[in-house]
């Protein structure tokens, strides 16, 4: 690997470059279910939850502005738990995992 104008002179520049060397070669697991799981359900289900409860209390409250609010923090209160749900799941497998690891 040629070294940048940047590199010059740094007290690691030979470090720096074996790093990048190795983090460029590296093969491992796709991590694209994770990221969805993390970050776009959530999202998803948020927006899902919002549109069922404002459906259904549309027809049990007249008031938009209470509607909105109560179906805004259901929508949030189910994202939440999705969350905790999706946390206790992966402490199950980090620990399994731990536990296979060992043996």
């Amino acid at each position: 690997m040629i070294p940048q104008k940047f590199c010059q002179g740094c007290n690691q520049e030979h470090d720096c470059q074996d790093i990048y060397q190795k983090v460029a070669n590296f093969r491992g697991r796709s991590v694209v279910f994770k990221v969805c799981l993390a970050f776009l359900l959530p999202i998803l289900v948020f927006i899902a939850s919002l549109a069922v409860s404002e459906r259904i209390l549309a027809e049990a409250i007249d008031t938009e502005e209470l509607r909105t609010a109560l179906s805004f923090l259901l929508a949030l209160s189910v994202t939440f738990g999705l969350i905790l749900i999706i946390k206790l799941i992966n402490k199950q497998f980090m620990a399994i995992f731990r536990y296979e690891d060992q043996y």
